[in-house]
C-alpha cells in the first residue's frame, strides 16, 4: 500500500499531494516550567525560534488594544494559536473574525464584570510544532486565563499532552475548531471543552444518508495526519454498522495547495467505481480533488466535513471558471452550525448585525505573515458563525465566573450551563460527563455562489 509508512502520527509534511493509498482492510495506527533541556528531551528544542509564530494582541477598538504582553487584573486574556498563514489561513481568519464580532460588542458595553476580553494571537500556519511553541508561550509567559479557538486536529492533538503536563495550573482549551476524538476522551478529555459536534457524528451522518439512498460503495480521500485518520476511522465505523467497508482510499499531505495535481488520487478511487467519496481535508486540497474528479469523469457525490471551510472551498473552485457550477454541483458538505443566512434564528440575526457593524479584520502584523498572498475576508460564512457562537458561549461562561478570575472555578462555571437557550435551533448543555455542548449536524449543497441546506437527499443524489 503506497505511503503507509507516512501514517505514523503527526509526521506528515507539506508536499505536492502525491501520496496515495489504495483500498485496504487494515486500520491506520493510530507542571513545571519547561526548560530548554526538557524541550530537548521531548524533541522540540527548535520550537523557541519558529519564524512564523508571531504574537499579537487583539480586542475591539479600545485603549486596551496591544497594551500589555501578559495578562493583567483588568483584562480577560484568552490565548489563541491558529492558522493565519498558509493554505488554511482562511479557517483561522474567519473563526477569529466571527469571535471578534461578538467580543467587540461585549467590550463596547463594558466587557465582562468590568473587564474587556482580549485575544492574545499567535500564528501557527496549521503546523503542530509551531502550535506547541505558541502554547508554551501562552501558558508560561503570557499567563492567559485559558486557551480558545485553536484550529485543526494535528495542532490540537500535539497540544493536549502539554495541557495534561500543566494540569496543576488548570489550563483548559475551549472550543477548538476540530471534531476529532482525542480531546473528547481519555486521557485528554478532561482538559478541553468542545462546542461543535464531532467528526464521528459528521461522518456517521454522511454514511447513513448515502447508504439510505443506495450509495453503499463509499471511498475516502483524506489528509494523511491525525485529522485525516480521525475522519477515516469515523467513515470506517459508520460503514461497518451497515455491513460495508471503505472501497478505496487516497491521501495527500497537509499543506498541499490548490495548484497541486490530484490526478493520481482520483484515478485510484475511480478504479474502484465508488458511489460517493467522503473527503477529510482542508479547502485547498479538497478543491483540487473536486476539480480533478470532474475533469477525469468521476461524477459522484463528493462530501466534505465542516472543517473544510465551505465558502473558501467554493470560492476556490469557482474563481476564474467559465462554468463555475460544473465544479460544485456534486458537493455535499456537513456543517456543525445552522445555515448562516437563516436570520430567523435570533443568534444568526445577531451575527449578521454584529459582523456588519464591526467587520473585524486581522491585526496588521498578521496580514503580513503571508506576503504576496492577500486573503479576502468573507462577509459571512459557516466558519465565522461558529467563531461567533464560540465567543457568545465563552462570554456566558466568563460571566458565570463572577468578579474573580479563578481558573479553579472554570469547570464549575462550564458545568452550570444546562439547556442554555443559545438563540439557534438547539440548546447547549455541559456536565462532568458531557464536555461537548452541541450535537446536531446539518447538510448543505452548493447553490450558486453559496451553500444551502440539503432537504431531499434522494432527489439530489439518489442512485439511478
Amino acid at each position: 500500500m503506497v505511503g503507509r509508512r507516512d501514517l505514523k502520527a503527526n509526521e506528515a509534511r507539506p508536499g505536492d499531494g502525491t501520496e496515495t493509498a489504495a483500498s485496504s482492510g487494515a486500520a491506520p495506527r493510530s507542571s513545571k516550567l519547561l526548560t530548554r533541556r526538557s524541550l530537548l528531551r521531548s524533541g522540540v528544542a527548535a520550537l523557541a525560534a519558529v519564524p512564523w509564530a508571531k504574537p499579537l494582541a487583539a480586542s475591539s477598538p479600545s485603549p486596551h488594544r496591544n497594551r500589555r504582553k501578559t495578562a493583567s487584573q483588568d483584562e480577560i486574556v484568552l490565548g489563541v494559536s491558529a492558522a493565519f498563514s498558509g493554505p488554511s489561513r482562511g479557517l483561522g481568519t474567519e473563526l477569529y473574525r466571527g469571535a471578534m464580532a461578538y467580543f467587540s460588542y461585549v467590550n463596547d458595553r463594558g466587557g465582562v464584570n468590568g473587564r474587556p476580553i482580549v485575544l492574545k494571537l499567535y500564528d501557527d500556519g496549521y503546523q503542530p510544532d509551531a502550535c506547541v511553541a505558541n502554547t508554551l508561550r501562552l501558558i508560561q509567559e503570557d499567563n492567559v486565563l485559558l486557551l480558545f479557538g485553536y484550529v485543526g486536529t494535528p495542532t490540537v492533538t500535539r497540544v493536549l499532552p502539554l495541557l495534561k503536563r500543566f494540569r496543576e495550573q488548570q489550563v483548559y482549551l475551549f472550543f477548538p475548531f476540530t471534531g476529532a476524538e482525542p480531546q473528547r476522551e481519555p486521557p485528554y478529555g478532561d482538559f478541553a471543552f468542545n462546542l461543535r459536534a464531532s467528526y464521528r457524528q459528521e461522518t456517521a451522518g454522511l454514511v447513513d444518508n448515502f447508504v439510505r439512498i443506495g450509495r453503499r460503495r463509499v471511498a475516502v480521500f483524506y489528509q494523511i495526519d491525525a485529522y485525516g485518520r480521525s475522519g477515516w476511522a469515523g467513515v470506517r465505523e459508520a460503514l461497518a454498522r451497515h455491513g460495508e467497508t471503505i472501497v478505496a482510499e487516497a491521501t495527500y499531505s497537509r499543506g498541499t495547495q490548490f495548484e497541486a495535481s490530484m490526478r493520481r488520487q482520483v484515478e485510484i478511487l475511480k478504479a474502484h467505481s465508488p458511489d460517493a467519496v467522503i473527503c477529510i481535508g482542508a479547502y485547498a486540497a479538497c478543491a483540487a480533488f473536486a476539480r480533478d474528479a470532474i475533469d477525469l469523469g468521476l461524477h459522484v457525490p463528493v462530501a466534505n466535513l465542516s472543517f473544510v471551510g465551505s465558502e473558501n472551498l467554493q470560492r476556490t473552485l469557482r474563481e476564474r471558471r467559465r462554468d463555475p457550477d460544473s465544479y460544485t454541483r456534486f458537493l455535499v458538505n456537513s456543517q456543525v452550525v445552522p445555515a448562516y443566512d437563516n436570520a430567523t434564528l435570533p443568534a444568526v440575526g445577531e451575527y449578521h448585525r454584529l459582523m456588519f457593524q464591526y467587520d473585524p479584520q486581522l491585526p496588521a502584523d498578521l496580514e503580513k505573515v503571508t506576503p504576496g498572498q492577500p486573503y479576502q475576508p468573507l462577509a459571512r460564512g459557516f466558519v465565522s458563525l461558529e467563531g461567533f457562537l464560540n465567543a457568545k458561549l465563552m462570554t456566558e461562561i466568563l460571566r458565570r465566573l463572577g468578579g474573580r478570575l479563578d481558573k479553579s472555578r472554570l469547570e464549575q462555571a462550564v458545568f452550570s450551563v444546562r439547556n442554555f437557550p443559545f438563540g439557534i435551533d438547539q440548546s447547549v448543555s455541559f456536565g462532568p460527563n458531557r464536555r461537548q455542548g452541541m450535537q446536531r449536524v446539518y447538510y448543505t449543497v452548493a447553490d450558486g455562489s453559496h451553500f444551502a441546506l440539503l432537504r431531499d437527499w434522494e432527489a439530489r443524489f439518489g442512485a439511478v
